[in-house]
């Protein structure tokens, strides 16, 4: 700022994110002093000026959410913040996982507290509605939440109204999404060559070669399944003040058609609608006491299509989707395989739910330094889903089935009850806050399931009644019964913080949290959670007065303990009965007997943490670094082990109990650089990268687990002690067997013939076997990072975004999935070994199921780097709009996952897996899509 720009009044803005904009002009100065922006950032039942801070919290503005084509809020801040992990679902209405610093359970979710309700899905919120995010990283700063934060916490903070005239705002997009990256397959010619190449190979006696003109068909199953779909959203929303009103009302529809095509058949494709309405209030009744309602309900249908992905890989290329002599659906007579067009068009199935979450809330304000302030939120959400599959065999000897309706109807009823005490002092120098609560937490789940046999369907959903079918089958699983799915759990906690500062240097934060819960007996009910963190702030030192680098310098460091109560529990012993299973003489009887241990006494998983940062802000605020270390340590996490010594237990392989303990550590790194280059052009600038380290300390009894996706008993993944969670277990793949003598003068190997793969001998004895097995590789990423430019050149406006992954592994599950005449992709045609000395790598054509034994050769590189997103807008003049009576006119194109550069051979190196012991199987996963949009923002 130039110096005589300074002898005016300066303006000190406080700058709230979800909070109101205040601003007040001090009197004239001759004193040069500096815009002053002080950021207030969301914390637990709270908020507090991010210098004071001395967690971990990463900001997210609603500039961040606005204008990308996603139907999930978090989605947009992949790779925007350092120490999140995002992994992003292709499938329409799909929710993304966050990983908050590593994997600390096998079964928590990060959560979201969305004005005051805590849930563990948001895709029931428009991102227009958002005003910020305050994603809680370290325990410090979760531990106030107790039990329900141990996975991390997201913060919401929804807009409220501003400034007294009406404000109106319209925002919209129109875009089409395309998945890209489709992995190229071998054409009809090609397959028949490697078919009968593979009779060869595998010395097939009296082989029947293909003849290529028996099957005049040359099909790109891939072309069949995907089409390009249309994305299309609008939003509108109303903001403003009626004397002691604040208000801020919007109303939402987003249409998303989906990528897996409908076709021919009855199924309705893969689309997601979503309408959504938001009313935000609050009412100053008197000076001291304030009342709200913050209410959204939501209304989604989601076109489920069964995924054909793994299908289209493996169909070979020489049949149509249509047999042309028939007019029916084509069978597929050389491979097992159903046809992907008709498993996709003659299935239909729908979701609709309904979606209302109300907070109502009030403050009061007493003996000027208290606040009391008390809250209620409700989540109600009510779902009908079904199923319908119709009479078709997909397969040449299956027999005609009925057809089939299945109905599940569920309802899930959330509430919370909130009441905080807050004392705010003051005291010269000493700044105190003390905060004292009580929260009450109850949830449940009910079900209604439904099928029945021979319903006709006539293309409306109407028809699809159970009562039209026969075999009707009907059960009501009612609130309260442990031993099925439907739950009734509460959690009952109290909590207490305190904020001290002095002067603003330094800076303490010490919380307690006592969380009781219904899912643990009486012995195991209650944990307390602390959690204490501390600050430096260097730059308010006397001795940093002279300098003018530093317009921030801080310390800080925390520690903190979380606990997680939601995890697999068993309530009741499994029985067998057996026909004739005790015998009384020579005469037998029926008997029942356990087939199954369970661990009735299994308990909270708890995760202690500590972290150390360094926050600087250079040049008035310019250029911000935040530097973090972080080391969490999670112990008795819920799952499997191996109890080889339990005798005659249906689970010996798969015992469930407080087995594990996980260790997460690594470095975090963010820089910010924002600028004024002239008074028509701002350049931004920013990047962030994490390092991480994922290790399992210990294992119950010195046990592990062999679990995830298997062929003919062989699964690929192992947890065990010393390793990464869902590292790959199998083969070390040394090379290709060239010929005979190779063969010979190698271990003995079963199965090994030339082409095929050469084993490692691991433990030397000379013979290839389950004990020459090995750790292949982790999921999880040794670093992840983002960075992005955005330059204002007078009306105009550019962003670009980079996110990525590094030191991570793939396991192509699909490319392994080999039980005979599936088809290959063009990768293998064009490397395979076909003859000494032509490949070292890739092995042979063949039914030999040593070749899809887990190894090596399955485990491929997942690093990428993405261009996220590209937006180029342009603002209409200030006058031109003015004459149209507008505030803001602003048009833009974007494009978001346009470019992807990876060497893994599938469609994508984001996998998103529900289980999260196999997150990097790609087992049938949905694509991430290419989504280029116009759009455009209206305010008047």
């Amino acid at each position: 700022m130039k110096q005589r720009d300074l002898k005016y009044s300066c303006l000190i803005a406080v700058l709230y994110f979800g909070m109101n904009v205040n601003a007040q002009t001090t009197p004239k100065d001759t004193t040069a002093k500096e815009q002053k922006i002080e950021e207030v950032v969301l914390i637990g039942y709270g908020s507090q000026k991010k210098e004071n801070v001395t967690g971990s919290i990463g900001i997210v503005s609603a500039k961040d959410l606005a204008n990308r084509p996603n139907a999930n809020p978090i989605s947009s801040i992949q790779g925007r913040l350092s120490g999140v992990q995002v992994l992003n679902s292709g499938a329409p209405g799909g929710s993304p996982r966050v990983d908050i610093r590593g994997v600390s359970s096998l079964t928590g979710k990060t959560v979201f507290i969305v004005d005051g309700m805590i849930t563990d899905d948001i895709s029931f919120l428009s991102p227009q509605d958002i005003e910020s995010m305050s994603v809680l990283k370290d325990p410090s700063s979760l531990a106030i939440y107790g039990a329900r934060a141990s996975n991390g916490a997201v913060i919401i903070k929804t807009k409220t109204g501003k400034g007294k005239k009406p404000v109106f705002n319209f925002n919209s997009y129109l875009g089409i999404k395309t998945v890209t990256n489709i992995p190229k397959m071998v054409n009809a010619d090609q397959y028949v060559e490697l078919y009968n190449e593979k009779l060869i190979n595998d010395k097939v006696k009296d082989p029947t070669f293909l003849n290529r003109s028996a099957y005049p068909a040359d099909k790109d199953w891939f072309k069949e399944i995907f089409r390009t779909s249309i994305i299309n959203s609008n939003d509108i929303s109303a903001s403003g003040n009626l004397g002691k009103l604040n208000y801020y009302l919007s109303a939402g529809n987003l249409q998303d058609e989906g990528n897996l095509a409908a076709g021919r058949g009855i199924n309705s494709g893969s689309g997601f609608n979503r309408f959504t309405t938001k009313v935000n209030l609050s009412y100053k009744v008197t000076d001291n006491i304030t009342i709200g309602n913050n209410f959204t309900f939501s209304k989604m249908r989601t076109d489920h299509v069964l995924n054909t992905l793994l299908d289209a890989y493996s169909s070979p290329p020489l049949y149509d989707v249509i047999n042309p002599a028939t007019g029916d659906y084509q069978y597929f007579t050389l491979a097992k395989i159903p046809n992907s067009r008709a498993k996709m068009d003659l299935f239909r199935s729908q979701t609709r739910e309904e979606r209302l979450l109300n907070n109502i809330w009030g403050e009061y304000k007493f003996l000027k330094d208290f606040t009391l302030r008390v809250s209620y939120s409700s989540d109600n959400i009510n779902s009908s889903k079904y199923e319908f599959t119709p009479t078709f065999g997909y397969f040449p000897s299956a027999d005609q089935k009925p057809t089939k309706l299945i109905t599940r109807d569920s309802r899930t009823r959330n509430y919370i009850w909130d009441n905080t005490l807050s004392w705010k002092k003051s005291l010269g120098k000493h700044n105190i806050e003390l905060l004292a609560g009580f929260s009450r937490t109850r949830s449940s789940y009910a079900q209604t399931y439904a099928e029945a046999l021979n319903v006709k369907y006539d293309g409306s959903n109407a028809s699809l009644v159970i009562s039209n079918g026969t075999d009707i089958y009907i059960t009501s699983f009612e609130e309260g019964e442990r031993n099925v799915i439907p739950y009734q759990d509460r959690i009952e906690s109290f909590f207490g913080r305190l904020n001290y500062d002095y002067g603003g240097k330094y800076l303490v934060n010490a919380s307690i949290r006592r969380d009781g819960t219904s899912k643990y007996s009486s012995n195991d009910r209650y944990r307390v959670f602390p959690a204490v963190s501390a600050g430096w702030v260097v730059s308010k030192e006397n001795f940093m007065s002279e300098q003018n680098v530093f317009s921030l310098l801080k310390l800080r460091a925390s520690w903190g303990k979380l606990g997680n109560p939601d995890v697999q529990r068993a309530y009741t012993l499994n029985t067998t009965k057996i026909i004739e299973g005790a015998y009384y003489g020579e005469n037998g009887a029926p008997a029942q007997t356990i087939d199954k241990i369970i661990d009735p006494n299994i308990g909270w998983e708890t995760t202690t943490g500590r972290d150390f940062g360094l926050e600087m802000a250079l040049f008035n605020n310019k250029l911000k670094i935040d530097a973090t270390y972080f080391d969490k340590d999670t112990k008795d996490v819920v799952y499997g082990i191996v109890q080889g010594t339990v005798s005659g237990a249906g689970n010996w392989n798969n015992y469930i109990t407080n087995a594990y303990s996980f260790n997460n550590r690594g470095l975090e790194f963010a820089v910010n650089y924002d600028a004024n280059l002239s008074e028509n052009v701002k350049l931004g600038v920013y990047g962030n990268m994490t390092t991480l380290k994922n290790k399992i300390t210990s294992v119950f009894n010195g046990s592990y687990l062999q679990t995830g996706a298997s062929l003919y008993g062989n699964s690929i993944i192992r947890l065990q002690e010393g390793q990464a969670v869902g590292s790959y277990y199998g083969y070390q793949v040394e090379g290709v067997f060239q010929n005979a003598s190779e063969v010979a003068g190698a271990p003995t190997q079963n199965g090994a013939t030339p082409g095929g793969f050469r084993f490692a001998d691991i433990d030397g004895n000379g013979v290839i076997d389950a004990r020459d097995k090995t750790f292949l590789g982790s999921p999880i990423p040794k670093g992840t990072y983002g960075f992005g430019i955005n330059l204002n050149v007078y009306d105009f406006d550019f962003a670009i975004d980079f996110q990525g992954v590094f030191g991570n592994k793939i396991y192509n599950f699909n490319r392994e999935q080999r039980y005979g005449n599936e088809s290959w992709d063009l990768d293998f045609y064009n490397n395979r070994w076909h003859g000494a000395g032509t490949s070292n790598d890739y092995p042979m054509a063949t039914n030999d199921q040593s070749i899809i034994l887990p190894n090596s050769f399955y485990v491929e590189d997942g690093s990428y780097i993405r261009i996220r997103n590209i937006q180029v807008g342009y603002n209409l003049p200030k006058s031109f709009a003015n004459a149209m009576s507008i505030t803001k006119l602003r048009l833009y194109v974007s494009a978001q996952n346009p470019w992807t550069s990876f060497k893994y051979n599938g469609f994508s190196p984001e996998i998103l897996n529900t289980d999260r012991v196999q997150m990097g199987v790609d087992n049938n996963i949905y694509p991430i899509s290419a989504i280029y949009t116009i759009g455009m923002n209206l305010t008047f």
